[in-house]
């Protein structure tokens, strides 16, 4: 399963059914984010991308909670720094889900792949508008500090990527690209994903 975290990583930010099919077109990651929903928002969201996901063979992965992550029969949780820990969510879920963990320095990478983080998020790589209050920006060489630590573990780089910036990132040892405004907010969306799912620098 986690062999499809190539790519574009897609994340869903709100409940839009013709957005979800979108991105799994041209993602086979698609990460429900909700920040701001109920519990059974997130459950109904996330059982309307279950079903879109099971139909072109993607990956549903939810933000924050293993509990409505097993709720909806997700394939995986990310948690973001505050969120419970790996230890802890590895407890309730299992070999069920894959646990992905955001991080933002090095010792953060160091401590989640210890802790068996089954892929990593990092960054901000760049400048981001997606956050209110953003993590300091990481760069290219702090991307590639990344996944030297990372090891095996598949590094998603995140935070104000765009398709000019696509082959330097991948160059840099990136898995994955997961880019939210960039491409939900585009006039193509598929095409804006496509651009940052190539992966040959």
């Amino acid at each position: 399963m986690i062999a499809r975290l190539r790519g574009f990583y897609a994340v869903l930010d709100r409940e839009d059914e013709a957005l979800a099919r979108a991105l799994v077109s041209v993602a086979r990651v698609l990460q429900v984010r909700l920040k701001s929903a109920s519990a059974a928002d997130v459950v109904r969201v996330a059982r309307m991308a279950r079903r879109i996901c099971d139909e072109v063979g993607a990956a549903l992965v939810i933000n924050d909670r293993v509990d409505l992550a097993l709720a909806c029969g997700a394939d995986g949780v990310h948690l973001g720094q505050t969120d419970l820990p790996i230890s802890a969510a590895r407890r309730l879920a299992g070999e069920r889900l894959w646990i992905g963990v955001s991080t933002h320095d090095l010792s953060q990478v160091e401590r989640a792949v210890a802790a068996g983080a089954d892929y990593l998020g990092f960054g901000p790589v760049f400048v981001t508008t997606t956050k209110q209050n953003p993590d300091p920006v990481q760069g290219l060489e702090g991307l590639r500090a990344a996944v030297r630590a990372a090891q095996s573990t598949p590094v998603v780089a995140i935070g104000g990527i765009t398709a000019m910036q696509v082959a330097k990132v991948y160059a840099a040892g990136a898995t994955a690209i997961c880019a939210i405004s960039a491409v939900n907010a585009a006039r193509d969306i598929v095409a804006a994903g496509r651009a940052l799912g190539r992966i040959t620098p």
